[in-house]
Formats: structure tokens, sequence, C-alpha cells
């Protein structure tokens, strides 16, 4: 992990000076001051730096003023920038002029044109310099590393914020104080410097004052976190603060930032579960309140604290966000559908709120809130047409800026829901030249479940399946964590027999029998459902007044192929039905699939792949299929219509029993 050290200036204070280089990558940088730096007080409110610039011939003097606050919980000044930097901090009450501030500040998109807007600037008060930390974590930081660690600590604006932050620490208002703080830890300043040893000293005493707002104490425990984790001593009296206040005032905003606080960390293991009920309890009341972002983060903690015991209020969260999709930026979206996913809510009219929104926006929205959208589908057995057409497009055209495992993340969901986009020819061709060019970068298993998802939908990767039955690439996913569990075989099986009964011409490599499963059929991850015993015994006594007796039909039937067949009935060379036990004189065999909800797409009457391509085997293998679908089966009101119904569905024209 990357570290600003800021622990060392060089200075001179009434006559004493104090060493502190600032250190980057194992350089001395040297700054504030001719030479070495000096910095020299006059009085008690103004300050004098002289600069020397690296590069540039001469000196470069600047004149700094600090009008300081009369108490550390005023709200102080501004930092007046001269020309490069800034250095003044000076009471601002204009509300209006913080939040265009803002505004433009949240338009900078990388660390330069932060620094370039600060550097525009003629005075910035605490707040805004915290929130300009601020900007720069949202753009600089990402999965907890700093993307420019050097270029932050060698700029000049920002060695200059720091210092002053670090000088006048005792004269911060409480809110710039604490999101300084947090920002600067996130930026990872190392936290030896002097400069966070000053603000976590000076946080800590006002804590113990008690004169931190509840939004303060969560924005100081959020720092803290990630500083030293859950087992900050501090983080103890920043909660004890928390639970001492009332609940029921808390407004919105500080319900959220409290959920947030113990998502992070500090709720976690149970802890602090009371506090969590109570919460989850007057939460129930301000869900109407809540706007996109504090929708987003609400949801967010209740699924990370796995809060199963309040899907009530889930749910009624769940529901109200509905109306804020099309103003979701991508991650408030992707927590949102997060949480459909966890607490297994579902609502048609947050999917068309969603498909309008995809639509819409598929070609901008982030690859990473497009995939998450794919997996709430793909979890949810939601087949929304628009949806998976939109994506499709959006893949033919910007697959390219993709990383592997979000093109895998968006496809797989094709085969998962068995439908191919109306673009298939074209986002087909796309998807082969990917695999040929980057065929490297898939991870083993990443590669084996989208190979695996195009036999879903009869797309048959044979250039490429020829290396996934290789050693070196079975090597590869043994190697990779989960390693070659039942459910990597079965799908390496299933891709053998895909081959062999649809793909005769394919002359490659064939997979080991050391690496064949005996059954498709398995807890969890299985490539084929079990069957519905409630729906298996109505056909089932259905079948034995149609038959005569149950001694003519199999349950359960595994079959060479690896497939398990709900019902097997045995036929001769004339068409009489054989006894379930006789394995002679057996000419043809017919398979009922006894298809209940969960083998189709919740929303229509399309089968899920693997059922699909299950019914395509046996059918190339020699069975005859007959499907008894539950939306068919559920109309029949007696048990002559169900007789009737299985005599047309089974022998369309006519049978005979063999006594």
């Amino acid at each position: 992990m990357a570290l600003i050290n800021f622990k060392c200036f060089q200075a001179y204070t009434s006559g004493v000076q104090v060493c502190r280089q600032l250190l980057t990558g194992g350089r001395v940088i040297s700054h504030f001051g001719p030479g070495t730096g000096l910095l020299c007080l006059y009085g008690s409110s103004a300050l004098q730096i002289a600069c020397s610039v690296t590069g540039v011939q001469g000196m470069v003097c600047r004149n700094y003023q600090m009008e300081l606050g009369n108490s550390p919980s005023s709200v102080i000044g501004t930092v007046s920038l001269h020309g490069e930097v800034g250095d003044h901090f000076k009471s601002n009450s204009k509300q209006t002029e913080g939040k265009k501030l803002l505004k433009e500040l949240d338009n900078c998109h990388s660390y330069k044109e932060i620094f370039t807007f600060a550097n525009s600037l003629e005075s910035l008060t605490d707040t805004t310099v915290a929130a300009i930390f601020q900007r720069l974590c949202d753009v600089e930081v990402e999965d907890g590393r700093v993307k420019h660690p050097q270029d932050l600590a060698e700029d000049r604006i920002f060695q200059s914020l720091c210092f002053q932050l670090e000088q006048e620490s005792p004269n911060l208002s409480d809110v710039g104080l604490v999101n300084s703080l947090s920002a600067l830890i996130k930026l990872r300043v190392d936290p030896r410097s002097t400069l966070l040893v000053r603000l976590i000293s000076e946080s800590q005493e006002r804590l113990s004052k008690g004169q931190l707002t509840l939004k303060d104490l969560c924005v100081l425990a959020e720092g803290l976190l990630d500083l030293e984790g859950p087992d900050c001593a501090i983080l103890e009296e920043i909660m004890d603060q928390l639970q001492s206040t009332n609940l029921e005032d808390w407004k919105p905003d500080e319900m959220a930032m409290v959920y947030r606080t113990l998502q992070l960390g500090v709720g976690k293991r149970g802890k602090y579960q009371d506090l969590l009920n109570k919460m989850n309890n007057v939460t129930m009341n301000q869900v109407s309140e809540f706007n996109p972002k504090l929708t987003s983060v609400v949801l967010n903690a209740l699924v990370c604290l796995d809060q199963t015991q309040a899907i009530p209020l889930a749910i009624k969260i769940c529901k109200h966000s509905i109306r804020h999709i099309p103003r979701f930026t991508d991650d408030e979206i992707i927590h949102v559908l997060e949480a459909f996913i966890h607490f297994g809510h579902n609502d048609p009219f947050f999917t068309q709120a969603l498909e309008r929104h995809v639509a819409k926006n598929a070609f901008t929205m982030q690859p990473k809130a497009v995939s998450k959208v794919m997996q709430y589908c793909s979890r949810k057995r939601i087949l929304s047409k628009t949806i998976f057409n939109a994506v499709a497009e959006c893949l033919i055209y910007s697959a390219d800026r993709f990383t592997t495992t979000q093109i895998a993340q968006q496809i797989i969901p094709f085969g998962k829901l068995n439908y191919l986009p109306t673009c298939s020819p074209a986002l087909f061709r796309k998807l082969e030249r990917v695999l040929s060019s980057r065929f490297a970068q898939f991870q083993p298993h990443v590669l084996l479940n989208l190979l695996h998802s195009f036999t879903l939908v009869e797309r048959y990767p044979l250039n490429f399946l020829a290396r996934v039955f290789s050693p070196y690439f079975l090597r590869q996913l043994q190697a990779e964590a989960p390693g070659l569990t039942r459910s990597v075989l079965s799908q390496l099986t299933q891709l053998s027999l895909t081959v062999t009964v649809e793909c005769p011409s394919y002359e490659g490599p064939k997979l080991l029998p050391k690496y064949r499963v005996k059954s498709f059929l398995m807890p969890n991850h299985s490539l084929e459902s079990s069957v519905d015993i409630h729906f298996y015994n109505r056909v089932k006594a259905g079948l034995i007044d149609l038959l005569g007796a149950r001694m003519y039909f199999a349950s359960r039937v595994l079959t060479p192929y690896y497939y398990t067949i709900d019902i097997e009935i045995k036929l001769d060379e004339e068409g009489f039905v054989l006894l379930a036990n006789q394995y002679e004189e057996v000419s043809q065999r017919i398979a009922l699939c006894i298809d209940d909800p969960k083998r189709f797409c919740i929303n229509s009457h399309n089968l899920l792949g693997k059922e699909a391509i299950k019914r395509r085997h046996l059918k190339l293998v020699g069975y005859e299929v007959v499907q008894i679908p539950f939306f068919e089966f559920e109309l029949l009101n007696s048990r002559t219509d169900t007789v009737e119904y299985l005599h047309k569905k089974i022998f369309p024209n006519s049978y005979r029993l063999s006594w």
C-alpha cells in the first residue's frame, strides 16, 4: 500500500528550527523556503513563506496571512490563493457560493483538474479544503489504492494545504477537521506523519469534550476504521456517544451515516445488534424521505450487515427505490440491485423501471453496473428482452473497453435464461474476435463458464474447446480456486457431451474419462433441476390411471448420458408399453419432463438454458421427449381431464398395454 509521507518539513519557528522532511518514494523534496525552506512567524496571525520552485530560475515569494478563529469550534476561514497556492483561512458564511464551489468541484475528474480548480480560487473555507481532499479520494482512490501517490505528494498545492492543516489544526471547524482527516487517511497519508498525528489528537480531544455532532462522529469513525480497523479504542467512545442520543431525533441523513458506520466494521460479527434493531424500527417511518443516495446507502448497509430480521424494512426501501431509478448513479443502482438479490424481493414495477433505464443508458453506464443488472436478471430468472437486447448492442460496440470478467458476467445470463438477442450474429462474431485476441486474459473458470453458456444457446466455440480439453488448461483450472469441483467437472462433462452429440465434425482433443462425472444432478449448482415432488405426485397419479398400474413407468432414471429423467416409459417395436424393469425388446424410450415453475424464466414460459440443452441432448441420443409444463397441467380440473391430457401428450395417436 503506497503511503504519502508528510512527516517532515523544514521550518523555523520563534527561533527554534524544526526539521520535517517531506518524503516521497524515498527521496527528499525541498520546499517552503530557499534551499531547505524557512517558516518565519510574525506575531500570532501572520506568516511569511519563501518558496523555491524546482526548475525555475530565481525565487518566487508568497505572502501568507492567516486569520484565526477565536476558538477551536469556530468555523474558520479561508485559504487565500495568490498565484499557485493558497494559505489563508477566514470566515465565510455564503452557503450559496459554497454549494456552487462544490458543484464545480464535482466536475473535476482528475487530481490535476482539482488542483487547477483550487488554484483558481481566491479563498477557501476549511470545509471546502476538506471537500477538495474528499474529491481527490473520489477520483484517485480505487479499491483502497491511490492511483498516483507520488504525483500527489510532489504537488505544491497539495503540500501547502496539508501544511496549513497541520499548523492550524486547533483552529479548524469540527466539520473541516474530521472530513479532512478521513480523506487524508483514504489518500494513504502516512499515519505516523505529524499531520495525521495532530489531526487525530485534535479530533480525540474534541471527542472527549463531547462537542462533535452525530455526523462528525460518523465521519471520524469511518476514518479511524480505515486507519486501524474495528479494534480501534476510540471507536468505543464514539459509539457510546452515538447511543447516548435519542434515535427518534435522528434525521434520515444521520440515520444513513450511522448505518454506514456500522457497515464498515463497527457492527460486524453481531456487535451493536440492539442498536441496529432500534434503528431498523425508526427507519421504517423515514423511508418516504429517502433521496437516491440515502436509499442506496441504507440498503447497502442492510445487505452487508445481513439484516435478515429487517426484511420488511428492506422490502419497503426496495419499493421506494423504484421512483429513484432514473436518478441513481451507477454505484447506487449496484447497491440497490444487490439488495433485491440478497433479500429475495421481486417487483415487476422495479423491473419495468430498470428496463427503461438500461435501454436509455446502456452505452453510458459503467461496465460494472451493466454486469450487476445482468446478474440481477440471471439470479432472479428475469428474462427482459429489452435489457438483454440493449446489453448485447452495447457489447458489440464497447466490449473492447470491458474487462474479460465483465464480458463474461454480461454474456453468461444469455445462456442461463436461454435467450438469443436480435443482434446475436453480430454479437457472437464480436465475442469470437474478443476470445481470439484476449484468450490469455480470461481466468480459467471465467472462460469455462463463458464457453459453457455459449452451448446452452446452441453456439459452439469449437476453436476454443480444443484448448479447454487440453491437459494444460485443466491443470490451470485445478490450480485456480475453487479448483476442479463437482460443478466444474459437470460443466466439462456437458461440454464434452455437447461436442459428441451436437458437433460430430469436431476432431480436436476429448475430455479424459477421469474428469467426467456420472450424473449432472447434484445439490446446489446442478446442471439440471430436480423434480418438484408435489407436481410429480399429481402426474404420477394421472399416469397410474392412464396406464393401469405403477409398474409401467420408472421415476428418476439416470441415463448413460449423465441426465436424470423424471419419468421414463418404455415401448417395444409394436408400440406396447413395457414393464419398467424390463430391459429386453425395448424399442423406444419416452422421457417425461415434469416442468415446474423453477425450470422456466420467472416472467415467461421460456425454459432455462440448462433445461433446453437437456431436452436437445435426450432427443439426439434417441429419447422421445414429452414436456409436462406446470402452466398446462394446472388448468386441469379433474382426474378425467388429467388422464385425457396425459393420453394426448404421451400417445397422441393410440397406445396399447402389454399384460
